[in-house]
């Protein structure tokens, strides 16, 4: 969480974006993106050029310098460039009018053409991107207001990046790109993601379930974290993310930058279709993939309409998440409650998949509030671990009634919240045995489910306990209403006597 002075100014600069003419708020988080690109390349610079000072070799060009000495060719404008005016610290200085026109027509070309330099997998996003501040006043203001901001320090900044997701969500636009983060966090908590862990989200939008995997493994694996090899495979081969739209994929490899993954493996790709051949790889993958969604059978990978043949997205992406993982890897998915009791043959026949030839572990109902302002479908979380032989026995579902905020569209935050009960409860199932159907969560054997069209909805099993109501005897009813009537007739005519003479 960020407050006070560094929460001031990330409004200033959000303002500052929107009094220039940028109001779009998906347009002010990309260019802001781009401009704290710019300025943690020389930060990262600096900070190796003051090492290599104390050991003397100030004069020497470091090997991997992105800012090298000498001129930089500019291929859109075919001039010649000091590699030095394109740093943070020098073009900030510059006159508003010279800061401008070095910023649009050389630094965001040159940050553009990286690539090439393979420094970072933000940057290979970053071909179609646009430069939209128009006016030198406002980068001006948008610099100095960046510039107050300590980029060294990646988790001030990973705070910063997700309060202006915030800012983003809160805007009414964009909305559909931005889960719930506290619902994030929860389901992070639920799988609590290991240090040896391949994690996975093959709809990664803004990168927020790999984002809060970085934050859990970072708080649980501090002193492992030290080690060189344990440090490559959180920074390289940890994090996987795929997504259509190069909006999301430059932000969400923004967002993993700023939260210590240099190069995780995120790529354009779409998931369901035969770009995407992975299978048997990841050990974890948590997911919230695009509902209410058909595809024509012509763009779905085979391997996907062999397991359930359907065109609806949801199904689609649960089929995805178990030929993804390898064997004894798991998965929490949040899916529309059609998933859970839809009677469709598709339907059906993944349900049946989930339960008899996976693990199927729990099933957590959410309320229908959840996705507010933004959608009002009811939904679930599923969670499973792949087995391909392996059925269930047993699952555990939870009726989670509140999340800790209103569910109405104002979602303001309240005291009523299910989720440390859910999480503490999940992580001692052993003690969930002897609860009964009338509790907030209990088992169901797979062998019920089964029985019931393997219907995973919580309502067909959940017992609604009926406090019986005990009535008065119809005569005890009787000589109340002839009572009421004698005092309505008296005081009737009390009123004429008195008033109409």
């Amino acid at each position: 969480m960020i407050t006070g002075k560094i929460k001031n100014q990330v409004d200033a600069i959000w303002m500052s974006f929107w009094t220039g003419g940028i109001t779009n708020s998906i347009d002010v988080l990309e260019q802001m993106t781009y401009l704290f690109f710019m300025k943690m390349l020389d930060d990262a610079q600096l900070s190796q050029e003051a090492k290599a000072a104390m050991m003397g070799m100030g004069d020497i060009e470091l090997p991997d310098a992105v800012f090298k000495k000498g001129l930089w060719h500019n291929p859109d404008t075919q001039k010649d460039v000091p590699y030095k005016n394109l740093r943070w610290s020098e073009f900030r200085n510059f006159t508003p009018e010279q800061m401008f026109d070095t910023v649009r027509f050389d630094v965001f070309n040159f940050i553009k053409h990286l690539n090439d330099a393979k420094t970072s997998a933000y940057s290979r996003f970053m071909s179609d991107a646009v430069f939209l501040i128009q006016q030198p006043r406002t980068l001006v203001k948008v610099v100095e207001g960046i510039n107050g901001l300590d980029m060294n320090d990646r988790d001030t900044m990973g705070d910063v990046y997700e309060y202006v997701l915030g800012k983003m969500a809160a805007s009414g636009t964009n909305g559909q790109f931005r889960s719930p983060r506290h619902i994030i966090r929860m389901m992070v908590e639920l799988m609590q993601p290991k240090l040896t862990d391949r994690i996975c989200d093959p709809a990664m939008g803004t990168a927020g379930f790999l984002v809060e995997s970085t934050k859990y493994v970072k708080k649980t694996y501090q002193q492992e974290l030290l080690k060189k090899q344990n440090a490559q495979h959180f920074r390289k081969e940890m994090f996987s993310g795929f997504d259509t739209d190069p909006k999301m994929l430059r932000i969400g490899s923004m967002n993993l930058m700023l939260n210590g993954v240099d190069d995780p493996d995120v790529r354009a790709q779409d998931s369901l279709s035969n770009q995407n051949t992975t299978e048997g790889y990841y050990t974890l993958i948590m997911a919230n993939p695009p509902f209410s969604g058909t595809l024509d059978y012509e763009v779905v990978n085979d391997t996907l309409l062999a397991m359930t043949r359907t065109k609806k997205t949801e199904l689609l992406f649960m089929s995805l998440f178990i030929r993804m993982l390898e064997l004894g890897g798991r998965c929490a998915s949040i899916v529309p409650d059609g998933v859970l009791f839809g009677t469709s043959t598709a339907h059906i026949a993944l349900r049946k998949e989930l339960v008899d030839h996976q693990r199927l572990e729990a099933i957590i109902s959410m309320p229908s509030g959840v996705f507010k302002p933004y959608a009002g479908v009811s939904t679930a979380i599923v969670i499973f671990t792949k087995t391909n032989s392996q059925s269930t026995d047993k699952v555990w579902f939870y009726d989670m009634k509140a999340d800790g905020f209103s569910l109405d569209d104002k979602r303001n935050e309240i005291q009523d919240n299910d989720i440390p009960d859910i999480i503490q409860r999940f992580r001692n199932l052993d003690g969930e045995a002897e609860r009964t159907r009338k509790d907030q969560s209990f088992f169901v054997p797979a062998q019920e489910i089964r029985d019931n069209d393997y219907s995973l909805a919580i309502n067909k099993y959940k017992e609604m306990e009926r406090e019986k109501v005990v009535y008065d005897a119809p005569e005890v009813i009787l000589g109340r209403f002839e009572q009421l009537q004698n005092e309505i007739t008296e005081a009737m005519n009390e009123f004429k006597t008195k008033y109409m003479k």
